[in-house]
């Protein structure tokens, strides 16, 4: 046993123990506390099952949404009862050890690089297109550093005014604060909204999914949403310039979207210059607990 990574959602909290080779070895599950205390209390027993099954302390790392100010050390999240609160140095203390926390799309993004689909790609960028859209930079196998901790949230770059203003999309108040992110029109609730402006029809992404080949009208939209994340594959690849994208999400596993995003990327980058390969994630359920395993095992290593 190598290291352990603890993959935090808002319904379940998940340990998964991993051996030499990165495989999983052991797994233990149980529901997410609605309540701050009960939430610490949790991952420290969590913790302790870790070093149960392992016979001793090996290194920890926690996959989570949201963030970590690094100047403060508090947390900022949707889907936890933690904003606002010292979220990994209470968990610490009530485990009695530390840990490493790594934001969910970062760790799988780190996952992907190392392991996964974005394997031998000196560049890798991971982008999770689900309820909401972030990702991360993985660069010679580590994460690019975030002195602000905000490094990979996509989701509040600001949409392209391209097809916002040829298809008269609405421009949205974001969760963040801001307006007219491209979280707001490009996550899963956001191509439902699109759905819903152009057709008038409320649906599930799930449905639109289904739909888009077999209802024109559907389709289009689709046609209208896939736009707007090419507009920011552009915009990652002219920042970035990655070897290689990582596409995970619930959206992402729709059938040809990778291909469809890569024909579309071609066209749509600089005439003659390349383009990043675009890959689907590969992990599963286990790739942003490796990637925190990975995280943690590695500031261990360098660091002891």
């Amino acid at each position: 046993m190598i290291a352990a990574g603890i993959d935090l959602g808002g319904t379940k909290i998940e340990a998964q123990i991993f051996d030499a080779g990165w495989s999983r070895m052991a797994s233990h599950r149980i529901a997410t506390p609605k309540d701050y205390a009960g939430l610490v209390a949790a991952m420290a027993d969590q913790i302790a099952w870790v070093e149960a099954q392992a016979g001793r302390a090996i290194p920890v790392g926690i996959s989570a949404a949201g963030l970590i100010n690094p100047a403060t050390g508090l947390a900022l999240t949707a889907n936890l009862p933690a904003t606002g609160k010292p979220f990994p140095a209470d968990i610490e203390a009530a485990a009695g050890r530390p840990v490493t926390y790594v934001n969910d799309c970062r760790a799988q993004a780190l996952s992907e690089a190392v392991f996964g689909a974005a394997r031998g790609y000196r560049t890798a960028l991971g982008l999770n297109l689900g309820t909401g859209l972030a990702g991360g930079v993985v660069v010679g196998g580590k994460l690019l550093h975030s002195p602000s901790g905000t490094g990979g949230e996509f989701g509040h770059f600001p949409l392209a005014a391209g097809p916002v203003l040829a298809h008269g999309l609405p421009v949205l108040p974001c969760g963040c604060g801001r307006v007219g992110c491209t979280e707001t029109l490009i996550a899963g609730p956001g191509l439902a909204r699109i759905v819903a402006h152009l057709t008038g029809r409320n649906l599930t992404p799930q449905e639109i999914v289904a739909l888009r080949g077999q209802d024109p009208e559907i389709g289009k939209a689709w046609d209208v949403w896939r736009s707007l994340v090419v507009d920011l594959m552009v915009t990652l690849t002219l920042t970035v310039d990655p070897e290689c994208i990582v596409l995970g999400g619930g959206l992402a596993r729709a059938e040809g979207l990778v291909e469809e995003l890569g024909r579309d990327l071609s066209a749509a980058q600089l005439a003659g210059y390349a383009v990043p390969v675009i890959r689907l994630a590969e992990g599963g359920d286990a790739t942003g607990a490796r990637g925190a395993a990975y995280a943690a095992h590695e500031r261990e290593r360098l660091h002891g």
